[in-house]
């Protein structure tokens, strides 16, 4: 069974599959370069075709002579320009930096000096400095690419004296940050996630399984991560919902994307945009606060019959039931109403509807928090399945170090989710989704699948960076968390 929540703004016709939709405009834009590097191969080969064609009154006939020609014409080019082939063949088949299906490499090269300046300035002011980086993604070297600090809870603890294994820590990379059109494979940001485990396997599993469902989602993938020569290690890696994510997820060209920052919350502060610089960033399109700050004032100050009676028209309510069910499902604890306050808000145009987009599963399936270092923030309280969001208790998974710092971040108040999870109509529409999604991916067993996937990418990928016990271990507290749900 195919379940389709939401079409991101988008008619049921056009999103009939949005997870095969999505690959097929992720194709289109990430590879339109090859495409232009075997354009005149197959222009060749066309117009040998069309000869061929023209000189035979027998279909069959022309038809093989055709297949000849081509052949013909593709030794041809190889023989006469042979560099021309190689290059367009490398393209061709060189490996998607989001195929999930292998362990990437990434290597980043700074200056210890602005590493040193850049961990002072944060941790004297929190504030995240850009650094120039040499980076190497899977062979492809990039000279002065932006580098980052990306993470809240994950920094808490960072120093000058905890700075010193920078392979461990959460990074954003930014390819054009410094040279503008700089990217790879169409893809300009990469995002070094944090996690309390080795493997990561939780957030990677559940950002498959979110999109899976329709959902907006972030592509997770494996690497093998080294910093200035040091040890290599495991990290996870995402995409960064910047624009080119923007345009692979939602049709609205014209429409809007808001971050929630971690300090803010979902507070009407009146008609200024100022007010709202630091609880909210505005990601894409033209910048332009006035939607955001309609919405946050209908949520707020509303009576409760006209919220009912209008929020359909201003929320995309099927899919923020099904992405409250998601969050409460996989036990994560720090979604839209988590302390980390994790969550986009995009805006489309055509609608007026917002959408609530998920960011930071590193906490999914109940995942304990390890504060400090590159570890990821969170709790081993996590939402269940069933009832209005409840929190209970869940396996953790292995590497947890519950004796040295978890700590949950707790539910803190949403205005949304108070004022949704109150209506009986949009509570009842939530308990639907959450039946339906434990149906399609716990209980029809997509989850095993997802897992097992994963752990023989890492087993067969990356012994030499985590042991096959350890990824074992974690996939056995993960089907022990889905056990005691479905």
């Amino acid at each position: 069974m195919t379940l389709i929540f939401s079409n991101n703004g988008n008619s049921a016709d056009s999103q009939s599959n949005p997870v095969q939709t999505r690959v097929r405009r992720r194709g289109v834009r990430r590879f339109r370069s090859t495409l232009a590097l075997t354009t005149a191969g197959l222009v060749t080969f066309t117009g040998c075709a069309a000869s061929s064609q023209a000189a035979s009154t027998d279909t069959a006939t022309s038809t093989a002579d055709t297949a000849v020609s081509t052949t013909q014409s593709a030794a041809l080019v190889a023989e006469t320009d042979t560099g021309d082939a190689d290059t367009a063949s490398a393209e061709a088949t060189e490996v998607d930096l989001f195929d999930s299906s292998v362990v990437h490499a990434i290597e980043v090269d700074f200056d210890q000096a602005d590493y040193d300046t850049m961990i002072a300035t944060f941790s004297a002011t929190s504030d995240k400095e850009w650094i120039s980086a040499t980076i190497t993604i899977d062979g492809t070297t990039y000279e002065d690419v932006g580098l980052r600090l990306k993470g809240n809870s994950s920094l808490f603890d960072l120093t000058a004296e905890t700075s010193g294994n920078p392979e461990d820590l959460p990074w954003l990379i930014r390819l054009n940050k410094f040279i503008d059109g700089e990217d790879h494979q169409d893809y300009e940001e990469i995002v070094i996630r944090s996690n309390s485990t080795e493997t990561s396997l939780n957030e990677a599993v559940a950002q498959e399984l979110l999109a899976s469902i329709g959902l907006a989602a972030q592509s997770p993938i494996a690497t093998a991560f080294t910093v200035n020569g040091n040890e290599t290690e495991l990290r996870l890696a995402v995409e960064n919902p910047d624009e080119e994510w923007y345009e692979d997820n939602f049709f609205d060209e014209d429409g809007l994307l808001y971050k929630a920052d971690s300090d803010g919350d979902y507070s009407y502060r009146g008609d200024d945009p100022d007010a709202y610089t630091d609880i909210f960033d505005q990601k894409v399109g033209d910048d332009d606060l006035t939607p955001l700050i309609d919405f946050l004032d209908f949520i707020n100050n509303s009576d409760d019959d006209t919220f009912a009676g209008e929020l359909g028209g201003r929320l995309d309510v099927d899919a923020f039931a099904t992405y409250l069910a998601f969050q409460d499902l996989i036990g994560n604890a720090d979604d839209i109403n988590g302390r980390g306050n994790n969550s986009y808000l995009q805006y489309d145009t055509g609608t007026g509807q917002f959408t609530v987009v998920s960011w930071d599963l590193n906490l999914a399936f109940a995942t304990a928090n390890v504060t400090g270092g590159g570890a990821g923030g969170g709790s081993s309280q996590g939402g269940g399945a069933g009832g209005g969001r409840p929190a209970g208790d869940h396996p953790v998974l292995a590497g947890d170090d519950l004796d040295g710092g978890a700590g949950g971040p707790g539910d803190q108040a949403n205005v949304l989710v108070d004022r949704f999870m109150a209506d009986a109509d949009f509570a009842a529409l939530y308990a639907a989704r959450t039946a339906e999604l434990t149906e399609t991916l716990f209980t029809s067993g997509t989850v095993d699948e997802v897992i097992a996937k994963w752990a023989d990418v890492l087993i067969n990928d990356s012994a030499d960076l985590v042991s096959e016990e350890t990824v074992a271990a974690d996939v056995a507290a993960l089907i022990s968390y889905v056990d005691g749900v479905r």
